[in-house]
């Protein structure tokens, strides 16, 4: 059992026994972070997987069981959560498979050799700088505001850090979908493959997943749509699928 800090808990992911450390005053991981980790479930076995704001290690756990023979490199700029997932990485035994930094992910040129990296995977921070509701506390603040880094930032390091023809994956907002797409071309990352999620139906989207690849032709994919609840509230099949839990009790 890990030695867990003021307002720290350790949560039941589900999923094989994993199990992650989170802090109630900080940043907790949502469902964006479950799926892009399933979006990302195609990366080939054996492949060296670099996770861009990696917060509670979350994304990089899940998939060292999911991709199986995989090497994974967490980078976290804040110095608290750095050290929670590296307990958490701990806890779940991961430690020869999931390496964790505690670094901005712009100054990462001076500290991994670039084009290396079979995958880059991230949940990066949602909204500008400066807009939306800002009083959070400070580890809330930096992990939804682009204050450290902004979206251009960690799509130009992901290109770098990408082999030529490897993929990119990321969750964000569906109102910055033009951003994404202007900056994915402008740094070589071409679009193939995305798909909108629906809070349920009748709703706006409020996630988008999309994977590019480094200096591939143009060609998009639209997944089918994704809903997260029933009208009753309760998961919808496709969620549950997700989540490893497909056979539902009637």
């Amino acid at each position: 059992m890990e030695n867990l800090k003021e307002n720290e808990r350790i949560d039941d992911l589900e999923y094989q026994g994993l199990k992650i450390i989170q802090n109630s005053e900080g940043f907790c991981f949502g469902i964006d972070s479950i799926l892009i980790s399933y979006f990302a479930r195609e990366i080939k076995k054996g492949s060296k997987i670099i996770d861009l704001g990696t917060g509670t290690g979350i994304i990089g756990i899940l998939l060292c069981t999911k991709i199986e023979k995989s090497k994974v490199i967490g980078v976290e700029i804040q110095k608290e959560v750095y050290e929670m997932a590296k307990r958490s990485i701990s806890l779940n035994k991961l430690e020869e498979q999931f390496m964790i930094m505690n670094a901005n992910i712009k100054e990462l040129e001076n500290y991994q050799e670039l084009g290396t990296f079979d995958a880059v995977v991230t949940n990066p921070p949602y909204k500008k700088n400066h807009t939306g509701i800002q009083n959070e506390n400070e580890k809330k603040l930096i992990s939804r505001h682009e204050i450290t880094a902004n979206l251009e930032d960690f799509i130009k390091i992901s290109s770098k850090l990408l082999k030529d023809k490897k993929d990119f994956y990321m969750v964000h907002r569906p109102d910055r979908l033009v951003d994404i797409i202007e900056l994915l071309r402008k740094y070589k990352l071409e679009p193939k493959k995305m798909q909108l999620v629906y809070p349920k139906q009748g709703k706006e989207p409020n996630l988008l997943l999309i994977k590019a690849t480094k200096n591939a032709k143009p060609f998009l994919k639209i997944e089918k749509p994704l809903y997260v609840y029933e009208e009753n509230g309760e998961y919808t099949a496709q969620i549950l699928e997700i989540y490893g839990k497909e056979k539902i009790e009637k």
